[in-house]
């Protein structure tokens, strides 16, 4: 199996992950904490950045998650955990890719039924997932420059239009609002449970753990500023501008001339988000192989098994999306703490070596 490269991680941390808090974050902590947004996106940022830190630390065994599991618990219990672990991953990539299949409808297919128009990203979904992790550092190389030039493109583009004395004043929400709105968006920040799972999929490399918490904050820098523009420019009504960054490029003044060539940029945020949108799912199937073993078709089949859960649950769910969206972020919120916080944090305490034998 092939590792993935330091190169590849840091541009999953600065140009990947940053991609997933694009869709419907915004709107999200303009609803609770309004033009206070910034602080509640910041503090998730930094929390995870730390995590991240943590991980890279314990990453130096060059063990997966898994290992340390059996090293500390033994072979069954590792077994058990590793599924839960398993379960929380496909059932966090459902929202993601809930808000996607929204987002293209309205975006791209308006005309079609959203069934339809969606159905083929489970076929993509299953052929990615079934893949060893190693292929998803080659998927970053073509996709980080895709991304840079995506969001660069937006940022320029919509920039000019925004105004920051929107901002103003600073913390008029209040601490508690603010706390509120950390919170209920924290299922936007899961990139520290995937990177637990990645534990194994890379080579250790002197300085990688600062490193990598370095290059997680510059993609936070690049979403803040996003933010920023965001309630600059949509100010009151921002609670109601759903898929912002695919309509915020089309106030430029150059759109009239030039016809809407923000969707050059549009496009190249969407196929990184597309591949996004699977990593919960790829790297959760990737635990259920840990547990009950890889041979030739059982990737396959736990791939396909997923992916087919979560397509009819957004089948289901397709017309209830506030109901979901409201569910996830205010009742399960604390789950996300748990998977992404605490037990990547108290992963630390677990062996870095096997039992010795009596």
């Amino acid at each position: 199996m092939s590792k993935i490269a330091p190169r590849q991680l840091y541009f999953f941390f600065a140009c990947i992950a940053p991609l997933g808090k694009l869709v419907l974050l915004p709107t999200q902590l303009a609803q609770y904490s309004a033009n206070d947004l910034l602080f509640p996106a910041a503090i998730n940022f930094l929390l995870q950045a730390g995590v991240i830190f943590l991980i890279m630390l314990l990453s130096r065994s060059n063990s997966t998650f898994f290992d340390l599991l059996v090293n500390t618990f033994g072979k069954i219990t590792a077994k058990i955990l590793i599924c839960i672990f398993s379960l929380f991953l496909i059932f966090v990539s459902f929202l993601p890719i809930l808000e996607q299949k929204l987002f293209i409808q309205s975006v791209f297919y308006d005309t079609l039924p959203s069934t339809v128009a969606f159905s083929t990203f489970f076929l993509f979904s299953a052929y990615i997932c079934a893949k060893p992790a190693g292929v998803l550092g080659r998927t970053w190389d073509i996709l980080a420059p895709l991304a840079i030039f995506g969001i660069v493109g937006i940022l320029v583009f919509s920039v000019a239009n925004a105004d920051f004395a929107a901002l103003a004043p600073v913390g008029v929400t209040g601490a508690k609002s603010i706390f509120q709105s950390t919170l209920y968006t924290v299922s936007w920040f899961y990139d520290s449970a995937m990177l637990l799972m990645l534990m194994g999929r890379f080579e250790y490399q002197k300085g990688m753990a600062w490193k990598s918490a370095l290059f997680y904050l510059l993609g936070a820098a690049v979403i803040l500023l996003y933010l920023a523009i965001f309630f600059g420019i949509y100010e009151g009504i921002a609670v109601r501008q759903i898929f912002s960054f695919a309509k915020i490029g089309k106030y430029n003044s150059g759109v009239p001339v030039l016809g809407r060539i923000d969707y050059l940029f549009i496009f190249s945020l969407t196929l990184g988000l597309s591949f996004y949108c699977t990593m919960p799912l790829h790297l959760g199937v990737t635990c259920l192989v840990q547990a009950f073993g890889g041979g030739k078709y059982r990737p396959a089949l736990f791939s396909v098994g997923a992916n087919l859960i979560i397509f009819i649950l957004t089948i289901l769910m397709t017309y209830h999306f506030a109901t979901v969206n409201k569910t996830v972020n205010e009742t399960l919120c604390y789950l996300f703490l748990v998977f992404c916080v605490l037990i990547p944090a108290f992963a630390l305490l677990l062996r870095r070596k096997p039992r010795e034998k009596v």
